[in-house]
């Protein structure tokens, strides 16, 4: 008699636990208030890809060294990345990486070296980095990328490598 008030209650409890998902989740889908970490908007089963809706609220993660790189092209992107991390960071990607590898935005592509050999990543991030020095926020950013606009980036023009800044010493010599 305990074993089957035992088996009964092991059954009950799984069901419990199951229902408790099911219903976690079903909050999740439909608005239900989400955990604060996360704040990606929308996701891998959606046409737009995840990125952050809102500024990061700590430190961000590092992108890569561009030194570790041997083409100029991809060194010259990988700085220039690491100068916008929280432009880059409410950005989505739309080589859909977040489906692929789980990125949760732009940023995340040059964490590793997925920016390295994606043209997609490089023109988005070049993208991100001169509207930024123009005065965009990163909303507006957001909404060109989503409309293509980052598909017209010349990547050539970040084929040279970059002069080194070494001032010459007094007199010219």
């Amino acid at each position: 008699m305990k074993q089957i008030a035992l088996v009964f209650a092991a059954v009950v409890l799984m069901a419990g636990a199951g229902f408790g998902i099911g219903f976690a989740r079903g909050q999740q889908s439909s608005g239900g208030t989400q955990p604060a970490q996360s704040v990606e908007t929308p996701g891998p089963n959606s046409d737009t890809p995840a990125y952050h809706a809102a500024p990061p609220k700590g430190a961000l993660p590092a992108t890569l060294d561009p030194k570790g790189f041997t083409d100029a092209r991809t060194r010259n992107i990988y700085g220039l990345a690491a100068k916008v991390k929280p432009v880059l960071y409410q950005q989505p990607c739309y080589c859909r990486c977040d489906r692929e590898v789980g990125h949760r935005s732009l940023l995340d592509c040059f964490g590793d070296d997925h920016g390295s050999f994606c043209d997609v990543c490089k023109k988005e991030a070049a993208y991100s980095y001169d509207q930024t020095k123009l005065g965009k926020t990163p909303a507006e950013i957001r909404a060109d990328i989503m409309a293509g606009k980052w598909k017209d980036v010349d990547l050539t023009k970040y084929d040279a490598a970059k002069k080194s800044a070494t001032p010459a010493a007094p007199g010219g010599k």
